[in-house]
């Protein structure tokens, strides 16, 4: 049996910038030609490839966790310097990516805030990759504390779940704010509660 013909274009490199699209107008706000003229495709493509506009949006999500938040884990979970440095510049370059203008925070946090609540297939699909963002701070934190970085009494999983909705919260505050000061004084107030840690 034949294989058919070879795709005329690179599926990750269209997933990509569809991604890039649903990141800055949102899933309502990107309409179908304009996905299919910014991937360079056809209809049949995508929808042979990816699915219809729905799935599209799930892969470039899983997309997403398979490069943002890999990059994420790797860095706050280097070997090579204390577990809480990690934590400290992962925060830092966060705070500088949500300092620029123009700057459209995290494609998980933007998604998180544009779907229903009563959609639960989407709500499963987000938590899973929020789990995988609380996870690499967990990791990191443990660390920490196995170290002796942290106390023995800091509830790990507690601090991983508020330095989350701390990145999250920055991540949004970044795509309004006018002033780069704003996401350096959060940092600040974080660390400072690292070290009360």
């Amino acid at each position: 049996m034949s294989r058919g013909p070879e795709k005329q274009f690179d599926p990750e490199l269209a997933l990509k910038q569809a991604m890039q699209l649903f990141w800055a107008k949102g899933y309502t706000g990107t309409g179908l030609s304009e996905l299919l003229e910014t991937m360079k495709i056809g209809r049949k493509s995508m929808y042979d490839t990816f699915g219809n506009k729905r799935e599209l949006y799930i892969k470039a999500l899983q997309h997403y966790s398979q490069t943002v938040v890999n990059k994420l884990h790797r860095d706050l979970n280097n070997s090579e310097q204390p577990a809480l440095e990690n934590v400290r510049k992962v925060l830092h370059a966060i705070a500088t990516v949500d300092s620029r203008p123009m700057s459209m925070g995290c494609f998980l946090g933007v998604s998180i805030a544009q779907f229903r609540t009563n959609d639960s297939e989407m709500a499963e699909v987000l938590r899973k990759h929020m789990q995988r963002v609380e996870k690499a701070f967990y990791l990191a934190f443990k660390k920490a504390q196995d170290n002796g970085e942290l106390k023995q009494s800091t509830n790990v999983r507690d601090l991983a779940r508020l330095f989350v909705s701390i990145m999250q919260g920055m991540s949004l505050i970044g795509r309004v704010i006018e002033s780069p000061g704003v996401p350096r004084s959060i940092v600040k107030s974080a660390l400072a509660t690292l070290e009360a840690a």
